[in-house]
């Protein structure tokens, strides 16, 4: 019986800003070297998953793609891309057509999700392992996780008593108050709810009919009205809208009467706030957690995290329970017990229409990146890297000109219809609505300063005439 690996890949950005943003939420963030889809990945790979699906928005395409190639061992995998975010009960219905179309419907599907952090990889196997043997006798799974505090962020499963064997959920019950997770937490019959499981494509989808059939008719609808493209199931936009949002646990979970508690082996944190990600970091003995190169002087539990475009002290003095995260164009400071308010910045911001909700400050694209590194009236300057063999689409402005100076590599830039061969230290003009391309020629990533000039200098200033990616 084969064993399929489902990873719902998504989230807003807004739990862990400025450090993630709407176009790079924290399923791309580092967290132990290496981000945490490819975490999810590697996970379901240790389960021994030959088969790979991952369910995430259509603009985080290439991100996604970058992720999978930078594995050791780079899976084959169907990306299922969302237009919008419906929650994970359409994702799962998604999930489970495609497996069923792809592999048959006798397929376990493990699901797991890309903004988890579990250490602890062999005893996540063995949790999977069991999961796994009564998912193919046509139960539903979820991993439960021994609570060890009375959290209010998790959903809860009531079982018969938190034991190591895996037994019969209950109910669910949603984010409770502190007063009811302390109740929950004393009685020793409540596990948090991981969100993550393990079911068969036939059992899943039998269960959708039987507790949420508008769920499943949406997710047939929007599968039939589908393309698939090199490995990529598309959407149509509007069919797709007409899903429900809702997630699994009310959609089928809560009212499904074959739901099957695994009890986590393994240590788990979803990564939900700074302090969360402050706690997977090793602390030194005042409690904090930052670079060497940070002066903490009578500082304690504080956590600094810096990503700048060149080298930075930050210093702190006399300050307690701080997060202290410094981008190259945004900066928080939050007392840890606010920081589960984060969204709430990220809400004001929105308001105001600012773009590092959505844009982070090193920008990701199919070719390569850029950064903004100043900006005044008149003028922008910008890093830009291209991938070896990768170019930016034929293009032209019509408010800007820019001046290009390569740093590192060798490029082809082309001007009009003149291609220039042009290396480190080298420069090439580009007058205002003139036809332009750059190509990194070389086997080395190219790097290259932008320079705009213009009375406007947005990034919507810009006119597709061919592009690589099927942009125009």
């Amino acid at each position: 019986m084969r064993l399929l690996s489902v990873v719902l890949s998504g989230g807003s950005g807004s739990r862990l800003w400025p450090a993630s943003r709407q176009a790079f939420p924290k399923p791309f963030m580092k967290l132990g070297g290496s981000t945490l889809l490819q975490q999810a990945v590697e996970r379901g790979q240790a389960c021994g998953t030959g088969d790979l699906m991952i369910v995430t928005n259509k603009d985080h395409l290439f991100l996604t793609r970058d992720v999978l190639q930078q594995s050791s061992n780079p899976p084959a995998a169907t990306l299922l891309l969302e237009p919008k975010g419906r929650n994970t009960a359409p994702a799962i219905a998604l999930a489970a057509l495609q497996c069923t179309a792809q592999f048959g419907g006798d397929t376990v599907m493990l699901i797991l999700s890309a903004d988890h952090l579990v250490p602890d990889v062999e005893q996540f196997v063995a949790s999977a392992r069991q999961a796994v043997r009564i998912a193919r006798q046509g139960a539903l799974v979820v991993f439960g996780i021994s609570p060890t505090s009375p959290n209010t962020g998790f959903g809860y499963i009531e079982v018969e008593h938190v034991s190591r064997e895996s037994q019969r959920a209950i109910r669910f019950v949603e984010k409770p108050d502190l007063q009811t997770a302390q109740e929950y937490l004393a009685t020793g019959r409540y596990y948090w709810n991981s969100g993550m499981f393990c079911f068969t494509a036939d059992a899943i989808i039998a269960a959708f009919e039987q507790n949420a059939p508008e769920v499943l008719e949406a997710a047939r609808r929007a599968m039939e009205s589908s393309k698939t493209v090199a490995g990529t199931v598309q959407f149509d936009p509007h069919i797709f809208s007409l899903q429900p949002d809702i997630s699994i646990d009310y959609a089928v979970m809560e009212r499904a009467d074959n739901v099957q508690v695994v009890p986590a082996k393994f240590s788990w944190s979803d990564v939900g706030s700074w302090p969360s990600v402050t706690e997977a970091h090793t602390a030194d003995a005042s409690g904090n957690t930052m670079p060497a190169d940070c002066v903490a002087i009578d500082t304690t539990g504080t956590h600094i995290q810096v990503d700048s475009h060149g080298p930075k002290i930050v210093a702190t003095l006399g300050v307690h329970d701080l997060v202290i995260v410094d981008t190259p164009d945004a900066l928080l400071v939050a007392h840890k017990n606010s920081a589960q308010d984060v969204k709430k910045v990220v809400q004001a911001l929105t308001i105001r229409k600012h773009e590092s909700v959505l844009l982070p400050a090193v920008v990701h694209r199919p070719w390569g990146t850029y950064a903004s590194l100043k900006e005044e009236g008149g003028y922008k300057v910008k890093r830009i890297t291209v991938k070896p063999g990768e170019s930016l689409s034929l293009q032209y402005h019509h408010q800007r000109a820019e001046h290009w100076v390569v740093v590192r590599g060798t490029a082809m830039v082309q001007v009009g219809d003149v291609e220039y061969e042009t290396l480190p230290g080298e420069y090439r003009y580009i007058p205002l609505k003139e036809r332009h391309r750059l190509t990194n020629i070389g086997k080395d990533e190219l790097v290259l300063i932008e320079v705009q000039c213009g009375n406007y200098l947005g990034e919507d200033d810009i006119v597709r005439l061919a592009d690589t990616y099927g942009r125009v």
